[in-house]
């Protein structure tokens, strides 16, 4: 696993840019929730740490994965965003659904980005089994989704500094 020497929870907090002022939203899929629910509270936590008021940060929830980049699409449309974290987790089963889903998924959520200019961040984890989605979600390679929010926060800062 990429992870295995990784801690995704681990950053130089000094190195983040502040939030406050900055207005983000979280898409969470509900399937596998156990996994997703770790993942977003990890991003909320991190963003509030690092300024973002509760209420400036909005929170929807989609039936899964494949349904993440139009949400997050219908979100940027509808209010001002300074990032959308897309938060998901697809665990491998029997069937090649698995690859059909985190393909269409990635896409979806790259298009975003590229048709809308607003950072929309990639935080579906896309493993072989629920062990290594534990792990990675607050277990002991610590939380995608801080690693997220920390992306999240630099990519937002970064728009506004090139848009002035």
């Amino acid at each position: 696993m990429a992870t295995a020497l990784t801690d995704l929870s681990h950053y130089d907090p000094k190195g983040v840019p502040d939030g406050a002022g900055m207005r983000m939203a979280l898409v969470v899929a509900e399937w596998n929730e156990e996994i997703t629910h770790a993942l977003a509270e990890g991003a909320r936590r991190t963003l509030l740490h690092h300024g973002v008021r509760e209420e400036d940060l909005r929170v929807e929830r989609v039936p899964g994965s494949y349904e993440l980049a139009p949400a997050a699409k219908i979100l940027i449309d509808s209010e001002p965003f300074d990032a959308v974290i897309c938060v998901g987790s697809v665990i491998r089963g029997e069937t090649p659904h698995f690859d059909y889903v985190c393909q269409a998924t990635a896409k979806g959520i790259m298009d975003v980005n590229l048709l809308t200019g607003v950072p929309t961040i990639f935080c579906v984890l896309t493993d072989d089994s629920i062990g290594q989605a534990r792990a990675r979600s607050g277990g002991k390679h610590g939380n995608k989704g801080v690693d997220c929010a920390v992306a999240a926060l630099k990519m937002a800062a970064l728009r506004r500094r090139v848009r002035g």
